[in-house]
């Protein structure tokens, strides 16, 4: 039996501080709750984990983070699908969205990102 978890990225510079940038404006927002994860801080809602920004490790490429969402609609499944940043990975039976930052520009985005995966993991689907 292979248990070898896979290669995670080293982070880049760059995703260091964006990543700090997230984690301090997300944790602010009502009942997020953050906790060292193998080399991420995971990012819960009460007790629904609903993104990783990565610390030392990332899930995609050396400038990427991970959200879930709980059941998008076919209206947002087809916006992840135009954004070529967006990528997606299963993990322990829950599908994960990663999203590649190029420039303190896409902040903005991540955190609309961040903000659905927020919204989402308050639901009680």
């Amino acid at each position: 039996m292979n248990t070898k978890r896979p290669k995670l990225p080293v982070i880049s510079a760059e995703m260091k501080a964006w990543s700090a940038a997230l984690k301090a404006e997300t944790g602010d927002w009502p009942g997020v709750k953050m906790r060292s994860f193998f080399g991420f801080t995971a990012l819960y809602r009460q007790d629904r984990i609903f993104a990783l920004l990565p610390r030392t490790r990332a899930m995609a490429t050396p400038d990427s983070l991970a959200f879930k969402l709980q059941s998008p609609t076919p209206r947002l499944l087809e916006r992840l699908r135009k954004d070529p940043r967006i990528g997606s990975t299963q993990m322990q039976k829950a599908r994960w969205f990663t999203f590649e930052l190029a420039t303190g520009g896409d902040l903005h985005h991540a955190l609309d990102w961040l903000a659905r995966a927020y919204d989402a993991a308050d639901s009680k689907s």
